[in-house]
C-alpha cells in the first residue's frame, strides 16, 4: 500500500511520534510525504520516505495528483483545527479522497484505526482498484 503523510506545523511532532509507534507497520508499505513532515519522520524512524515539495511549494498538489491517479491508498493528514493556514489544502485533499475512495485520517485516533486496519488486511480492497 502507498501511504501519504502530511501535517500542519503544530502537529508535526505528533506525526513523528505516531510514525515511531507504528514504524513496524509503516515499514511494510511505501510511504511518501510533503518535505518537512517526511524529513522529520525519516530522521526519527529511519523509514525510506519519498519526499514531495513542501506545502508552500506545491507538495499538497503533488500528493493530490497521486490520489487522482490512484497511486495513494491512504492519507494521514494531521490537522490543527486552530490553524486556518492550510484549510484549503486539507479541503482539497479531503475532496480528492472522497472522490477516489481513499481512506483519510485527520487526527491520531482515526489514524490508529486505519493503521490497525491496514495491519489486519482490512484495506486490501484498495489493491483491486489498481488492477
Amino acid at each position: 500500500m502507498n501511504i501519504a503523510l502530511m501535517s500542519h506545523d503544530r502537529k508535526k511532532e505528533l506525526m513523528v511520534l505516531f510514525c515511531i509507534a507504528y514504524c513496524g507497520v509503516l515499514s511494510q508499505h511505501t510511504v511518501c510525504a510533503t518535505n518537512t513532515t517526511g524529513r522529520l519522520v525519516a530522521e526519527a524512524t529511519g523509514l525510506p520516505i519519498h519526499l514531495y515539495l513542501s506545502h508552500a511549494h506545491g507538495g499538497t498538489q503533488q500528493i493530490g495528483a497521486r490520489i487522482a491517479y490512484n497511486e495513494v491508498d491512504m492519507v494521514l493528514f494531521f490537522n490543527d483545527p486552530r490553524s486556518a493556514d492550510l484549510d484549503d489544502d486539507l479541503g482539497y485533499i479531503a475532496k480528492l479522497c472522497d472522490q477516489y475512495n481513499v481512506p483519510l485520517a485527520t487526527n491520531v485516533a482515526t489514524a490508529e484505526m486505519l493503521i490497525h486496519g491496514l495491519e489486519r488486511g482490512d484495506l486490501d480492497w484498495r489493491n483491486i482498484l489498481r488492477l
